[in-house]
C-alpha cells in the first residue's frame, strides 16, 4: 500500500474532495495543514507553486483533480468503463466551472459600498439558494452577510419581501 501525503491549507477548499475520497475508500493518508507562515516557506519548493500537493511515496502529484482522480481510481470510484470514467470527469468538470464563477463572490464583495444592483442580484440568488437548500452557506464570508443585511434592510426590500406571495422557488 503507497503512503500519502496531502498538503494544504488549514482550509477544506481543494483539497476536499481528495480527503472525502480517502474517507469514502478507506485509505490511509497524513493530513498536513499548513498556516499561511508555512506555506510562503514550502512555496519556493513546490513543483507549481500552489497546493494542494498529494505526495505518494514522495512522488508529487499537483492540481486538486488530478490527486482526486488518481485516489478515486485507487478506491475504485472512477469509473468502471472508460465511458463510466468520461461521464464522472464530465461531471466534475461541469461542478468545477459551476463553482469559478461563485469565488468571484468572495473576493470582491465590499462591505463599504453603497447598494448597486449587483447586491440585489447576489441576494435575490442567495435567497434562492437558501429556499432550495437550508443552511448558513455564508458562515465565515462576513463581507458577503453585510452585503446581504444591507439589501435586506432596504425600506423597498423589505415591504415587498412582507408582501411577496408564498412560493415554492
Amino acid at each position: 500500500m503507497p503512503n500519502y501525503k496531502l498538503i494544504y491549507f488549514e482550509a477544506r477548499g481543494r483539497a476536499e474532495p481528495a480527503r472525502l475520497l480517502f474517507a469514502a475508500g478507506g485509505l490511509q493518508y497524513d493530513d498536513v495543514r499548513l498556516t499561511r507562515e508555512q506555506w510562503k516557506e514550502l512555496k519556493p519548493k513546490t513543483p507549481m507553486g500552489q497546493l494542494p500537493i498529494l505526495e505518494v511515496d514522495g512522488t508529487e502529484i499537483c492540481q486538486s483533480k488530478a490527486i482526486a482522480r488518481l485516489i478515486a481510481k485507487e478506491v475504485g470510484m472512477a469509473g468502471k468503463t472508460p465511458l463510466e470514467q468520461a461521464r464522472a470527469d464530465m461531471i466534475a468538470d461541469t461542478v468545477d466551472e459551476l463553482a469559478a464563477p461563485c469565488q468571484t463572490f468572495y473576493t470582491l464583495a465590499d462591505r463599504n459600498k453603497a447598494l448597486t444592483w449587483a447586491d440585489v442580484t447576489f441576494f435575490a440568488f442567495m435567497d434562492w439558494v437558501i429556499t432550495a437548500i437550508p443552511g448558513d452557506h455564508l458562515k465565515g464570508c462576513e463581507n458577503l452577510k453585510k452585503v446581504m443585511d444591507n439589501v435586506s434592510s432596504n425600506q423597498g426590500i423589505v415591504k415587498y419581501l412582507k408582501e411577496r406571495p408564498e412560493t415554492p422557488y
